[in-house]
Parts: structure tokens; sequence; C-alpha cells
């Protein structure tokens, strides 16, 4: 897939994220207190969900981490990518969870939210962070994306074996080609958004992926 050059990416529904990424990483900034549309979605979403303020900065250790973030979950995602999974929909959906945590907040570590935050707030919970996401610039308003995050949400739920006499868990009739087309453009989105490059070896085990 072709990346878009640097005005593409950084122009979100009118929003520059050049521009919001230059406001962030001025100096601190306490969501809640600043009066720009991102921040005020950030604070609303605070307030939602009864999370505690992010003071978002930007440093090259976030960047830095966030890159790591992104590399793992693309290295994760092999196992799906690769098939390995046997089209077996609980596994499937128990690794695209944690894809979708990692891939989700490299673009959190990338605009400035702390992972300390991260990990107290965010948890196994996907439709969160992905509405964090979309809220600080990412632009992936994707309603198949938004539905399989609820259906993720936690993730760790579809590691445990199901017993016999345990209710069926709801898996949204998604298949394992469609949960592996979702996650494969989310992780599509952040590399375009952040500009991280591809883990080492990657663009081979693609083509080994290739029918």
């Amino acid at each position: 897939m072709t990346s878009p050059d640097s005005s593409q990416r950084d122009s979100i529904e009118g929003t520059s994220r050049r521009a919001l990424l230059r406001g962030l990483g001025a100096a601190p900034v306490v969501a809640s207190m600043i009066a720009s549309p991102s921040v005020m979605a950030i604070a609303a979403l605070n307030e939602r969900y009864g999370d505690g303020p992010a003071i978002l900065l930007r440093t090259k250790e976030g960047r830095e981490i966030s890159r790591r973030r992104y590399h793992s979950a693309e290295i994760e995602f092999y196992g799906i990518e690769g098939g390995f999974h046997g089209g077996r929909i609980r596994t499937t959906l128990h690794t695209a969870g944690s894809v979708a945590k990692l891939t989700l907040c490299a673009h959190l570590l990338d605009v400035g939210f702390p992972d300390p935050w991260n990990a107290e707030y965010i948890r196994q919970d996907i439709s969160k962070v992905l509405a964090y996401a979309n809220a600080t610039g990412l632009g992936h308003d994707c309603p198949e994306m938004a539905r399989l995050a609820v259906i993720l949400t936690p993730y760790y739920k579809w590691g445990y074996p199901h017993l016999i006499g345990d209710p069926p868990m709801d898996d949204g009739g998604f298949t394992a080609d469609q949960v592996r087309s979702l996650i494969r453009a989310l992780l599509e989105r952040v590399h375009d958004v952040t500009g991280h490059t591809r883990p080492k070896g990657w663009e081979r085990i693609q083509q080994e992926f290739r029918p």
C-alpha cells in the first residue's frame, strides 16, 4: 500500500495534525484546561469514562516508545496475517485485541499521552483507546472497526477456553478474514499518520503471506 505524502497525512477532516502536534509539543497541557477542539474532545472523553486528565507532552522518548509499540503490533499481527490461527475466531479476536491496543497506544504516545496514563486508564478497552485516538487526529472513522472494537473489549475474554455449558460469546458475526482486513487497515492508518518505519523484515514477510 502506498503511503500518502506528509501534507495528505497531516490533513485530517480539515484539521491539521501538524498544527495539533505543534501545540501539544510546545509545553505540557492539561487536557481539561485548554479550550481547543481536540483538547475539549479529550476532556469530554475523560468525563465520559471517568478517567483522570492526561498531561500531553511530546518527547523523543515517547516517540521512540510509540515506534516500538507499532513494531510490536506489526510483529504480533503476523499470526493473523499468516493464517496461523487457522480461521479460529476466538484466537483471532484475542490476538486482534492485543494488536489493536498496541497500535492505537502507539498513536496516543506519538501525540503525547504518557505511557503510565495509558496503562492506568486504557487497559484492555479497545473502544476507549479508539475514541481517544480519533479525538487526537487519527481520523480512522470506520464503522466496522468501531463495531469490532466493542466486540474486542476487553480482549482477554477471548483467551479463555470455552467450557461445556458456557453461554456463547458475541463475536459480532465477524469472520477471521474480516478481522484480518480491519486490523490491517488500522495498522496502515497508524503507520501513515505517525510516519513510523516498518519493522525490519516486514516487506519480505508480506511477500511470503501473499497468495
